[in-house]
């Protein structure tokens, strides 16, 4: 067995495949902004590319709040086969409805049989909405 490395990990709300087996991401993003918080983020997926390596592993994807203890949403244990070093494995995880009780930078960490491989950030935003246009008797 040999590790195989990250080549990628994208956030993104849609991933769809084409019959030829290529993938379609969908909004790739890296920061969330909402009016009011908490927010409900109705889908995120997250898309991991594996590369040079050779065996069967096993992915988990969590996504911890701003103090990095909190679970926001974990996923399972999706299985990464690559029968040889030249093969690549692509793995799409959904999460639906997340919830994001606060504004801060969010953590998600990509798991590979027990070992943390990646820790990116998402940056959850409360912005301000614009001001009510005037109203039709306004001077």
């Amino acid at each position: 067995m040999m590790m195989p490395d990250l080549q990628s990990c994208l956030i993104c709300d849609d991933v769809r495949q084409e019959r030829n087996g290529k993938f379609i991401l969908i909004g790739i993003f890296d920061a969330l902004a909402a009016p009011a918080l908490p927010v409900r983020h109705p889908q995120l997926a997250v898309v991991t590319r594996w590369c040079s390596g050779e065996g069967e592993f096993k992915q988990k994807t969590k996504l911890l709040g701003p103090d990095q203890q909190t679970v926001v949403v974990e996923g399972q244990e999706i299985p990464v086969r690559l029968p040889s070093a030249e093969a690549t494995a692509t793995q799409v995880e959904f999460f639906l409805n997340a919830v994001f009780p606060t504004e801060g930078i969010y953590w998600l960490e990509v798991i590979l049989n027990g070992d943390l491989k990646l820790r990116c950030p998402l940056r959850v935003n409360r912005i301000k909405p614009p001001p009510a246009p005037p109203g039709p008797h306004a001077p």
